[in-house]
């Protein structure tokens, strides 16, 4: 194992929910991206976070090993150690921050902080071909949804955002009120693709502006399924009995999880094309774990060639959380000499 000549090695640490994950990159080229998945908090429907901070110190040292290996790099001729900052799980964020820091200490290596978020808009920097400055970026997650402009690699301002739910927990709420494992989302999709997305119809929320909302759908498809489809509106008496109820979601599940993934996707969408009217830009990006989901892409894709935008996709291994997306934003970062000290903490909180 070596250094490349004259290459700016970063290496690169996530741990900011339940996958512990490990990169090298090397003057923006992606050597090694290795995710260590916990399925643990599949019995109790979502992620326990103690549980999360536990199994990411047993996962940690064999998943950085395991990415300096893949890369073929020497740990001593690492430039930089960065890691996620915020937002996310606190205990957590505090594993990988610990780790990060006492590799930097031990090295004598800088120490580069990231935020969570900016990193999933830069993942649409890995691979070619990439998007030029400004850029939008709809960025949709578990926790988060926003509309990003992104006027250079550190210069980024969100102008939309979810005021309570995040499209992300819609799906996952959704498959659980559908009686669907979690994590529920990828299953909404899977069975969507078999399902008419006109067959029911639920509410668009009418947010001024470029924010989100998705807290009045998420009830809608609530009283829907308490109704077994035959309102959407809450009713002191349920329109149907629990017999009712199972049967018209075994009955008709693809057609729904179609209609809710459609609402859903419709609601992004609408908000991001107004975001691209308002601020003029044409390069559009697409970004976050909810990216993975197959209808949004195609959507997304469809709609951009309708308004004639320049639209970018990160791969499917850049979507979800993943220490890659942090490796490109540290080199970046590094690129500016925008360095932490030992004395940064991490933060659940997401702070731009």
């Amino acid at each position: 194992m070596q250094k490349i000549n004259g290459g700016i090695a970063i290496l690169a640490i996530e741990s900011s929910c339940d996958e512990t994950s490990a990169s090298i990159c090397v003057d923006g080229r992606i050597l090694s991206n290795l995710i260590a998945t916990q399925k643990i908090h599949e019995q109790y429907g979502g992620v326990v976070p103690e549980l999360a901070s536990r199994a990411h110190m047993q996962n940690i040292v064999p998943v950085v090993d395991g990415a300096i290996q893949k890369a073929g790099y020497a740990l001593h001729a690492i430039d930089a150690i960065a890691f996620t900052r915020s937002p996310g799980l606190i205990g957590s964020l505090l594993v990988g921050s610990q780790f990060a820091k006492s590799l930097a200490l031990a090295l004598n290596k800088p120490l580069i902080a990231v935020q969570h978020m900016q990193a999933h808009v830069l993942s649409n920097l890995i691979d070619d071909p990439k998007p030029s400055f400004p850029f939008l970026c709809l960025t949709v997650s578990g926790g988060h949804t926003q509309i990003v402009l992104c006027k250079s690699p550190l210069q980024m301002e969100v102008i939309g955002e979810t005021i309570d739910d995040a499209a992300g927990e819609a799906f996952d709420k959704s498959a659980k009120l559908l009686g669907l494992p979690y994590p529920g989302g990828p299953l909404i999709d899977k069975y969507a693709k078999d399902g008419d997305p006109e067959r029911f119809s639920f509410p668009e929320p009418q947010i001024p502006g470029l924010n989100f909302s998705f807290s009045g759908v998420k009830t809608a498809i609530l009283y829907f399924l308490q109704n077994a489809g035959k309102s959407y509106v809450f009713k002191e008496t349920f329109l149907a009995t629990e017999a009712e109820r199972k049967s018209f979601v075994d009955n008709n599940l693809a057609d729904i999880c179609a209609s809710i993934q459609a609402r859903i996707i419709s609601i992004l969408l609408n908000k991001l094309k107004r975001a691209a009217v308002t601020t003029g830009v044409k390069n559009i990006c697409l970004a976050g774990g909810v990216s993975a989901n197959s209808g949004l892409r195609k959507a997304f894709k469809e709609v951009g060639e309708k308004q004639r935008w320049a639209t970018f996709i990160p791969a499917f291994e850049y979507c979800t959380d993943n220490a890659a997306m942090i490796a490109i934003t540290g080199y970046y970062k590094y690129l500016a000499k925008d360095f932490a000290d030992l004395s940064v903490t991490a933060n659940a909180r997401a702070e731009w």
